[in-house]
């Protein structure tokens, strides 16, 4: 895991959030960076090479894959979890809470 992604799953890790979360969840042929299975919800966390056309284009044929098996994506990007942990939190309890 990257140190963002560390950072992240040790607020996610044995339901702190109320909700339980998988981390490098296999769906299909795409690995999950976390995966609530009960609210049907993946939590990527993107570095900067999701910035590039070439990822841009793959995250977005991902994310439709995901989608059409009624899968939600939230996507942060690393420095939100750096910078804004608490709204990234708030994020995924309500977004969790909605499904």
């Amino acid at each position: 895991m990257t140190p963002p992604e560390a950072r992240l799953w040790g607020c996610l890790k044995g339901g702190a959030l109320g909700f339980k979360f998988r981390r490098q969840h296999s769906i299909g042929t795409y690995i999950l960076d976390f995966y609530c299975a009960a609210s049907r919800l993946a939590v990527e966390v993107d570095g900067a090479r999701h910035g590039t056309p070439e990822q841009m284009a793959y995250d977005q044929r991902r994310t439709a894959w995901l989608e059409a098996r009624g899968i939600a994506i939230l996507r942060y990007p690393a420095l939100s979890i750096r910078d804004n942990l608490d709204g990234v939190l708030a994020g995924i309890r309500a977004a969790a809470s909605e499904r």
